[in-house]
């Protein structure tokens, strides 16, 4: 494969529940290896650069114990399925017991082989890594007890949701600062020389297999936070942080692999400057599902550098689906902007189709749901014009309005442009009426000649003046959460 590009669209699958699809669809069982080639050919839509496979590793017997136990995560598989069943419930993905192909999916040799269909389609293959646990009965908690957080039977005996007993030792579970203890994993100590050597030969094992890596709740293990979660029983925080020690190791072996941390709490560009090449951009995804234009402009204000080590997303396996949880066409107006800003774009399976049920991961199979045409139409058309367009100079443009007429607040604008190619205009209304404004284009060149503006999401065409431009901005009227993407020549 040739390097990645600056700026990747990338496709994630729900392994499992996706199989499960196809094996229903075509009548006969599957494996990562028996996928045919037109499957693969749909998955390659024009536009996309990388297919992430979340959760192909091992799952964890001790872990799908839990989860059928646990009542509490009974009740929301029963909410996603409510016709569920003993064999829908499959375990955490992010329980792993080994990093190795889970046999469902055919082994090592599966993923090898959708890796090299993917390839050969020009797509890179994505595999997760989670560095902050793994299942209770992972091979490690006997032979290296030492890369856990360990306590004593009397803690256990006060807390016994946060400890469990594995080989003869008193371990944590794992867990975040601000919630409680995930019943189904081990926490490893991110202090730990051991653990850290042992972090970077998982991530070249992996690294092997794969294109560019997604690692798991990633600021859990920064010196700050993992002192904050574990204090007393981690010991003395290194002097060293965890993620450039591990990929300075990890970088020698594959100096092309992708490196993407899922990131919360402003610690993107942390994480930055620690080694990843793109971060979770969960504040945007958070101001364009809940708040207004004026904060998504204002987040759209940071550095170039910063925004360029971005992945942006509307949806994801850890979110609601848009469909349900952005109202009318909010989500198209969401999709629109980060399909047109800099940085990565994330898509998730079934977000085209216009899928509504949030499925929890531990789960074998989807819901029978109406699938949206016209929406799958819309991304499909959205990915393939805007593939091109994120490239060179980007520029967050300003629109006014009219004292008696303040819609315009609700419009953002952008603009990209490349050398010789056609430049862009991005105008979004980010609201639920119609809008009007004037949007200051950044280029003082377009005076003085005639300009033809394509709307590349409908075809439709507009001739426009120069010297009006240059006088007086671009002007837009879009209705409730519509947009333009334009191609000005």
């Amino acid at each position: 494969m040739s390097a990645w590009p600056s700026a990747p669209a990338i496709y994630e699958i729900d392994t499992w529940p996706w199989l499960s699809g196809l094996e229903r669809r075509l009548g006969r069982p599957l494996t990562l290896a028996d996928v045919p080639g037109e499957i693969w050919d749909e998955v390659a839509a024009s536009g996309l650069d990388a297919v992430w496979l979340m959760g192909v590793w091992e799952r964890s017997p001790a872990g799908l114990e839990v989860a059928r136990a646990n009542e509490s995560l009974q009740r929301a598989f029963r909410a996603a399925l409510p016709d569920l069943t003993p064999a829908d419930v499959v375990g955490s993905p992010y329980c792993v017991r080994r990093y190795r192909a889970d046999d469902r999916f055919g082994g090592p040799a599966g993923l090898a082989a959708a890796r090299a269909e993917l390839n050969r389609r020009g797509l890179r293959l994505v595999l997760d890594y989670v560095p902050n646990h793994v299942a209770p009965d992972h091979p490690a908690t006997g032979e290296h007890p030492n890369w856990f957080i360990q306590g004593t039977a009397q803690e256990q005996l006060d807390d016994p949701a946060g400890w469990f007993t594995a080989a003869g030792r008193v371990l944590a579970h794992g867990r975040d600062p601000y919630f409680p203890p995930w019943p189904d994993v081990a926490q490893l100590n991110a202090f730990d020389p051991g653990l850290r050597e042992a972090t970077a030969a998982a991530l070249i094992g992996i690294g092997e297999q794969c294109d560019g890596v997604r690692c798991d709740m990633a600021m859990l293990v920064t010196n700050e936070i993992f002192a904050r979660t574990w204090g007393r029983w981690a010991g003395p925080a290194p002097g060293a942080e965890f993620w450039p020690y591990v990929f300075e190791r990890v970088r020698a072996a594959h100096p092309g692999l992708v490196l993407i941390a899922e990131a919360y709490w402003d610690m993107e560009w942390a994480l930055q400057q620690q080694g990843f090449d793109f971060c979770y951009d969960k504040r945007l995804y958070d101001r364009m599902a809940h708040e207004d234009a004026d904060s998504v402009r204002k987040h759209l204000s940071a550095g170039r550098d910063y925004q360029d080590g971005l992945l942006r997303f509307v949806e994801n396996h850890d979110e609601p689906r848009a469909a349900a949880t952005m109202p009318g066409d909010r989500a198209r107006a969401a999709a629109i902007a980060i399909a047109t800003l800099p940085g990565a774009v994330l898509w998730h399976d079934g977000q085209f189709e216009g899928r509504r049920t949030h499925l929890p991961v531990f789960l074998a199979r989807y819901p029978e749901e109406h699938l949206d045409l016209n929406l799958r139409d819309f991304y499909r058309r959205l990915i393939e014009v805007t593939a091109p367009l994120r490239r060179g100079d980007w520029r967050l443009l300003d629109c006014h309005g009219w004292p008696d007429n303040p819609t315009h607040h609700d419009v953002l604008a952008w603009a990209w442009s490349d050398g010789d190619t056609p430049r862009h205009v991005i105008a979004i209304n980010f609201g639920d009426h119609t809008s009007q404004g004037r949007i200051a284009l950044p280029w003082p060149t377009v005076a003085g000649r005639a300009w033809r503006l394509t709307d590349l999401l409908d075809g439709r065409v507009f001739e426009r003046d120069g010297d009006e431009l240059a006088r007086s901005g671009l002007y837009v009227d879009l209705p409730a959460w519509g947009a333009h993407v334009l191609a000005v020549e």
